[in-house]
């Protein structure tokens, strides 16, 4: 399996990455990549840019060296109500929306606080993608939420840094994860959450975790360049209609 996109990208504008956008782009562009997300996070995490910082996006150009360059964010889930730290004015402008548990804008709560809060984002219209689900940290019902991405048409984000670098312990969960979405037939993506430019495009600690489980490539929606655009045009993205 290829996938020539990686929706998960932090530039140095999130306050704790190392490369700009163009060192990504250029990185991604190497590796022969089609579309990256630029996802830097909601302005509540510490050492985060500024709410303008995502607002301003729009004078990012949509094709840096040969790849698409998808404007977005990484949001920050502030409640157990499912409230994010972006504006939802800025977010009908982006061309996507990731959204997240992290520790900082919320504590960590008991598995039913935790699940309600990814629930509630979910039925947010304007965000496409889940991300690191698997954090022991966070634990969630893990069935509940696969079957609520499935009713919102949300993405469920399998995270290669959660793997090697950082939210240790989150094999086990992500494993679940993604069976449970290959039984339920939830679409995922596969993400870099890259902190600095050569780990754009990296997947390698995904496949070694799943090299058994058969998971069907048709769920993996970034593994095909026509069905990420069917999907983000059926979510009503601008860039796509």
């Amino acid at each position: 399996m290829e996938i020539l996109i990686d929706l998960h990208n932090h530039t140095i504008a999130s306050g704790h990455a190392y490369s700009t956008i163009q060192e990504i782009a250029k990185e991604a562009s190497n590796k022969g990549m089609k579309y990256i997300g630029i996802t830097d996070h909601g302005p509540s995490l510490q050492g985060a840019a500024d709410v303008w910082h995502i607002w301003n996006l729009k004078v990012v150009p949509n094709n840096i060296y040969g790849v698409e360059i998808l404007k977005g964010v990484e949001a920050n889930i502030i409640s157990e109500d499912g409230e994010i730290d972006v504006p939802e004015a800025y977010l009908p402008n982006l061309d996507i929306v990731l959204a997240g548990l992290h520790k900082g804008p919320i504590l960590p709560m008991d598995r039913e606080g935790n699940t309600r809060a990814i629930l509630k984002v979910m039925e947010n219209e304007y965000v496409d993608v889940v991300v690191h689900l698997g954090n022991p940290i966070f634990p969630i019902d893990i069935e509940r939420v696969v079957l609520k991405a499935k009713e919102t048409s949300t993405l469920i984000e399998i995270n290669n840094s959660s793997l090697h670098t950082s939210r240790s312990g989150s094999e086990e969960n992500c494993l679940e994860i993604a069976r449970m979405c290959k039984s339920h037939q939830v679409p995922m993506i596969f993400s870099s959450d890259s902190h600095i430019a050569f780990d754009v495009g990296r997947f390698n600690e995904i496949f070694k975790l799943l090299k058994d489980e058969d998971i069907p490539e048709d769920l993996i929606i970034n593994s095909s360049v026509e069905r990420f655009e069917t999907y983000m045009r059926a979510k009503g993205k601008k860039r796509f209609i």
